[in-house]
């Protein structure tokens, strides 16, 4: 009698070690599978240092690495490179408005693109500076024709003699596809870029320009 009992206390205990075992390996097993990828957002590769194997970062963790790193990668300098020309070419075409358009609109809206953008030079030729980049690159970077928006120079001459409601006509159709290819710029380095202080220009850039885009229309 005290056999039977003695042995059905072992298998009930026996029965409730093997579901802690089963229940530690499926905690084991649920932990093996949770991952950078497991969190929220896509996971991200991260390239390893030299002799080092590559690692999988989660949404959370690449945006945690960038924020403690945001060394300025290529398309951060080409990016501040581009926007210093493609400015200058605005300041161009703006300074031709005072003498040659004939509505006070256009005149005053040619000045605040060049109140807005003049400084904006200044700022990330300091920002190349300080990053130890030259304003230039030597040729090997993009030019005049290859930038989004950038007036030709045939365009260039035609809106240097023209005048009145003929100037103010192209000046608006240029500066219109001019500052659409400062927003394509603006939004390509937003994806390609690693710097903080450039993402906040793109930002800037987008949401200035695009509002002007949309007075420029207006004026048409």
């Amino acid at each position: 009698m005290h056999y039977r009992r003695a042995s059905r206390v072992s298998a009930v205990a026996a029965g409730l070690t093997a579901l802690a075992v089963l229940g530690l390996v499926g905690c084991d097993s649920g932990t093996e599978g949770a991952g950078p990828s497991a969190g929220n957002g896509p996971s991200v590769i991260a390239p390893g240092e030299p002799g080092e194997a590559n690692r999988t970062l989660s949404a959370e963790e690449a945006e945690e690495r960038r924020a403690e790193d945001d060394s300025p990668n290529s398309a951060d300098v080409s990016y501040a490179r581009m926007m210093i020309r493609h400015h200058a070419q605005a300041l161009e075409m703006t300074g031709l408005a005072p003498d040659r358009a004939e509505s006070p609109k256009i005149i005053r809206l040619a000045e605040r693109i060049a109140d807005a953008q003049r400084p904006e030079i200044e700022a990330m030729r300091g920002w190349l500076k300080g990053h130890g980049e030259a304003e230039r690159d030597d040729g090997r970077g993009h030019d005049h024709a290859t930038m989004p928006g950038m007036a030709t120079r045939a365009q260039l001459k035609q809106l240097r003699t023209a005048d009145g409601k003929a100037f103010d006509q192209l000046f608006l159709t240029l500066m219109i596809t001019h500052h659409q290819g400062a927003v394509t710029m603006s939004t390509e380095v937003k994806g390609e870029g690693n710097n903080i202080w450039i993402e906040e220009t793109a930002d800037d850039a987008v949401a200035q320009q695009t509002s002007e885009i949309g007075r420029m229309r207006d004026l048409l």
